[in-house]
């Protein structure tokens, strides 16, 4: 008999044929939840809701850390994303490099969200841009009242001030008082045209490329998690995680290049596409452990040197060790 199981995953191209049934997860009767990933975050972290589910790359490593975390990951990335884009400034502060936001005011919707902590390291490492060397200020994009879902014990002279009650980051970045945003998301006053916000990079795609010519990593923004009970019960479930979610994003990729008819709404997808291999290789989306060990490792040496993981973490830590191993023909 199959396992019924609650699947909490983003509505992404890649998961769509799994979605659809037209890819099956050996064993299971998936009930698919298509979410918005605050929402996955919240529900996953704060109260365990699902079976399967789509992770914080950075709240899981918290947790992992502390070892008390319910699931255990499986090296599937959902979400991926160079976060060259992710830094939203006033354009009337006389910001005009990174290393112009020493001293200035900085909203974060989390500040261990991680994206901020991908923008934080190549801040630092590129511009020699410390945390302690700004102001954070925490809270909600457009609705009053978020908090963070995860305990953070930063480093000292970190210094992050939750914003009034009745504010949001948007309006706070429109009327001048913050002089930057960081986050997953674009404010709306920067997605509204407002005359005085915009990116910190001119050209945020060719910062991000040129990142990458450097560093060789493509950001990991999110992994997959199973509940740890249901893998101690039935320890051939990670593996069965893993094969079809990866040929769920093969079967994606195929039909993004027939360009017989676009896919997706969007022009140049092909020359999007071919621009992307040339640049990072055929399978520039991989799944799998040892494809990203190095983006893994440094993730986790910026995560700790913040304080956000209590103790350095290992790559291999994060993942069941059956869904690191694959067979071959």
């Amino acid at each position: 008999m199959k396992l019924n199981l609650s699947v909490a995953i983003g509505n992404y191209d890649r998961m769509r044929p799994l979605v659809d049934g037209e890819v099956q997860i050996d064993g299971v009767n998936p009930v698919f939840m298509l979410q918005e990933p605050e929402e996955m975050f919240f529900r996953a972290f704060r109260h365990a809701d699902y079976d399967i589910t789509e992770l914080s790359m950075s709240s899981y490593t918290v947790k992992t850390s502390n070892n008390n975390c319910p699931y255990i990951g499986v090296p599937v990335f959902p979400s991926r994303a160079f976060r060259h884009t992710s830094v939203y400034i006033r354009t009337d502060r006389g910001i005009e490099t990174p290393a112009d936001l020493k001293g200035k005011r900085i909203g974060v919707p989390e500040y261990q969200l991680t994206a901020n902590v991908w923008v934080r390291l190549f801040l630092e490492e590129d511009y020699k841009l410390k945390p302690s060397q700004v102001t954070w200020y925490r809270g909600g994009y457009e609705e009053v009242g978020r908090v963070e879902k995860i305990n953070l014990n930063l480093t000292d002279g970190v210094k992050v001030i939750n914003i009034p009650e009745h504010e949001t980051l948007s309006h706070m970045l429109a009327e001048g008082d913050l002089d930057a945003v960081i986050g997953p998301r674009a404010p709306s006053c920067f997605t509204n045209g407002h005359p005085h916000v915009g990116y910190l990079f001119k050209n945020p795609q060719q910062e991000a490329q040129q990142w990458y010519q450097r560093t060789g990593i493509f950001p990991i923004m999110h992994l997959l998690g199973i509940r740890k009970s249901l893998v101690a019960e039935h320890p051939w479930l990670p593996f069965s995680v893993y094969k079809a979610f990866e040929q769920s994003k093969q079967i994606a990729l195929t039909r993004l290049t027939d360009t017989s008819a676009t896919k997706v709404t969007l022009p140049f997808v092909e020359e999007q596409l071919l621009a992307a291999r040339r640049l990072m290789g055929h399978d520039f989306w991989s799944y799998g452990f040892e494809a990203n060990r190095h983006a893994l490792e440094r993730f986790l040496i910026q995560h700790h040197a913040e304080g956000l993981s209590s103790r350095l973490v290992k790559p291999e830590e994060l993942f069941h060790p059956a869904s690191m191993e694959q067979f071959k023909i």
